[in-house]
């Protein structure tokens, strides 16, 4: 099983950009489908983003689309989340998996989680 840490939350404003790392240990990242979900406060967890390997084909939730990009470095064994034009409703905690079950807010590993806080 792969262990995975993510890092690169924190508190922002409204518009502004942070970038998560996700990265890997104990295995490669070598798929099928890594991916980025979250947690609102009193809220379930919900879907974010993911990306299929190898191909690099990404999707997302519509809540995000056109405003963060899920990418991988191979090299880096390393998972990404650039998100842009941050608004107050995506403050949540932010976490990364592996082994993702398309569909489902199911993975065969998760991160620990990472805090996003975006103040309006």
């Amino acid at each position: 099983q792969v262990q995975l840490v993510e890092s690169g939350g924190g508190l922002v404003q409204a518009g502004g950009s942070l970038t998560l790392s996700c990265t890997a240990s104990g295995r490669t990242f070598s798929g099928p489908v890594l991916g980025w979900f979250r947690q609102p406060p009193g809220k379930d967890r919900e879907f974010v983003a993911h990306i299929q390997l190898p191909s690099g084909v990404p999707f997302y939730s519509d809540s995000v689309k056109g405003r963060f990009t899920i990418s991988t470095d191979k090299a880096k064994n390393t998972l990404y989340l650039q998100m842009n034009s941050l608004k107050p409703e995506d403050t949540a905690v932010y976490y990364c998996a592996a082994d993702v079950v398309l569909g489902q807010v199911v993975a065969g590993s998760w991160g620990q989680g990472t805090q996003v806080t975006v103040s309006s």
